[in-house]
């Protein structure tokens, strides 16, 4: 599955995108370059715009009203409506900056790219060879696994009623 996501849902593209999905985030198209893009590129519209979600659906696009106030509640909405797997596999993950698949990179090679504290500490690291971001499951991962874990949670309580 390939995803196009509004101006509104940035936060959720980053989501998908270290969750290994392939997603698009033109944060400032207007919405027909919106769903020309998404019919040409045959990927569904995710989006809060009501007006936007009107409008593609009759256009025949596929489009997807992401709604919920939290992220844990957008991503139960996803894994609901497409049986996203709500994890994080590094192998797969793409970079949450630009969309590109990152690489499991020896230590010793980003030892000039990160702080010296954040070296001494981990031991692992995956780089995006397009950007060169280098990125690393520290101090915030705790948080994205809760996150997750809410999320997966919602999910099993919806289908158990």
């Amino acid at each position: 599955m390939k995803f196009l996501v509004d101006g509104m849902l940035g936060s959720l593209a980053r989501w998908l995108r270290m969750m290994g999905h392939d997603v698009e985030f033109p944060a400032i198209l207007d919405d027909d370059k919106l769903m020309a893009l998404s019919k040409k590129e045959n990927r569904i519209l995710l989006t809060r715009d009501l007006e936007l979600y009107k409008r593609s659906a009759a256009h025949g696009i596929n489009v997807f009203y992401v709604e919920g106030k939290t992220e844990a509640e957008r991503l139960e909405a996803l894994a609901k409506r497409f049986g996203i797997a709500l994890e994080i596999d590094l192998r797969f993950s793409r970079c949450p900056k630009c969309n590109t698949m990152i690489q499991s990179v020896p230590k010793t090679k980003i030892v000039d790219k990160v702080e010296e504290n954040t070296f001494a500490h981990y031991d692992e690291f995956w780089e995006c060879p397009n950007c060169g971001k280098v990125y690393w499951q520290g101090a915030h991962w705790p948080k994205i696994r809760q996150t997750l874990e809410e999320a997966r949670k919602r999910v099993n309580e919806s289908s158990d009623v």
